[in-house]
């Protein structure tokens, strides 16, 4: 397994905007981001659970208005930040899909 950098660890605020990146999965590139929730950085595929669009409704925007969930903004659903789970919507206790993730030295970095 390979670590690679994706964002400076100043890049991610608490419950601010996120980070997109591309991330190989199951042999696609496909779209992803980093947020910080609670001081820890998180990563996911971009993409609803309910259906395959991206979250953000506007780049790096992943946040409710109350930024206490990550919300779809085509469906509404919203995702717990720390685990990915679906709290509300039509994801129907779907979750978004983790992406591993390490931070030191001043650097977030996810595990390929």
């Amino acid at each position: 397994m390979a670590k690679r950098q994706i964002c400076e660890s100043s890049d991610l605020i608490d419950k601010g905007d996120g980070v997109r990146f591309t991330v190989e999965y199951e042999g696609e590139q496909l779209p992803a981001f980093a947020v910080r929730y609670r001081q820890k950085a998180y990563a996911y595929l971009n993409k609803c659970a309910h259906r395959e669009v991206e979250l953000d409704w506007d780049e790096g925007k992943f946040f409710d208005g109350d930024q206490r969930y990550l919300i779809c903004a085509t469906h509404g659903a919203l995702y717990e930040p720390a685990t990915g789970a679906c709290v509300h919507g039509p994801c129907q206790k779907q979750g978004l899909q983790p992406i591993e993730t390490e931070e030191h030295e001043g650097a977030v970095f996810i595990i390929d």
